[in-house]
């Protein structure tokens, strides 16, 4: 395993992290815990969670995933051996989640720090991240941005500052962003550097051959700010292993559990992985491995978070470490990309 440091502090993660959005909807705790014996003797160090996990949110399995990983913290007492990471909701309709009106203000990171901690069986966070902004911007498969005249909302200034008290009382180490922009990154990060709270060391956003607009506007950010990227979504829900080529629908597959996850799914994005899937094939390779390997080998990347919903994958993907892609794939995947340049953001 390779591991890379967290923004500028002295904690170094696996360049593989572990997802976990699927435990508690498609995956048990049984199924959970054994992932995560698996991962942590491949070297895996990074867990990621979300207080809302799994997905699909759903009142019913709301904070499941973390559950299930507090389970195996209590049974395995391994808490030292892993960085431990998950997230704080922004404004949402999910009113089940603290029954009321979900924003990133001091109340509702106050509650959901507490509820994360209990769930986890934990008293520190290794990294907590802000999920995504309370204001309205370009996210969650938004490519342009549409800006909302007049519009309210928390502002950084004081979300940054209950992360600072957060950090002061020790159940947080660090902090980060996520689904963010270079805009909202930049104040913050120039807000920390000012003296007026904890510095960002991380930006978790989507990243794959099927989306690499980070590379735009917030690589540079990540490079010369020590604030790297946590990329998710690097098979974009698994499109890009090819088991959903030319219509095929896998029993039990995330595509085809829930027909409305079509964020990856559109013809363009289709088109695109197939010339992706034939490009690894040409080449004597598996095409997961080919595009988690690309993710790995980017310099802006700190972590490739990864899912899976069988231990085949899961092996699967943790070897993609070890695969370096040669000249000729690398000048071949930016021809694709030349050609379909990110068609599922």
């Amino acid at each position: 395993m390779e591991y890379r440091a967290l923004g500028q502090t002295n904690i170094k993660i696996s360049v593989i992290g572990l997802g976990t959005m699927t435990w508690g909807q498609q995956n048990t705790e049984a199924e959970a815990h054994e992932q995560l014996d698996y991962a942590l003797a491949q070297g895996v160090n990074f867990i990621d969670a979300a207080e809302m996990y799994p997905v699909p949110a759903r009142a019913e399995t709301s904070g499941l995933t973390e559950t299930y990983i507090g389970t195996w913290l209590a049974s395995r007492k391994n808490r030292e051996q892993v960085v431990l990471a998950t997230k704080v909701v922004g404004e949402t309709q999910m009113n089940w989640i603290r029954k009321g009106q979900c924003q990133l203000d001091r109340k509702n990171i106050l509650a959901a720090v507490e509820e994360s901690l209990k769930r986890l069986q934990t008293d520190y966070i290794d990294l907590y991240q802000l999920h995504w902004p309370d204001r309205t911007t370009n996210y969650f498969g938004a490519l342009g941005y549409t800006h909302v005249p007049g519009e309210s909302f928390v502002p950084l200034e004081e979300t940054l500052s209950v992360l600072a008290d957060l950090v002061q009382s020790g159940k947080v180490r660090h902090v980060g962003l996520s689904n963010e922009t270079p805009w909202g990154t930049m104040r913050f990060l120039n807000w920390a550097d000012s003296g007026k709270g904890p510095r960002m060391v991380s930006v978790q956003n989507p990243y794959s051959l099927l989306n690499r607009s980070y590379e735009v506007g917030m690589a540079e950010i990540s490079i010369r700010e020590q604030c790297g990227l946590l990329a998710y979504s690097p098979l974009a829900f698994g499109l890009l292993s090819g088991k959903y080529m030319n219509g095929a629908s896998p029993e039990d597959a995330r595509l085809t559990l829930f027909e409305n996850f079509d964020r990856y799914s559109n013809p363009q994005a289709l088109s695109a992985t197939e010339r992706y899937v034939n490009l690894a094939r040409a080449s004597g390779l598996s095409p997961a491995k080919m595009a988690l390997a690309f993710v790995n080998s980017r310099d802006f990347v700190t972590s490739n978070i990864m899912g899976a919903t069988t231990m085949g994958q899961l092996k699967e993907n943790i070897e993609s470490i070890q695969l370096n892609l040669s000249q000729d794939i690398l000048d071949g995947i930016d021809e694709i990309h030349r050609c379909y340049s990110n068609p599922a953001p």
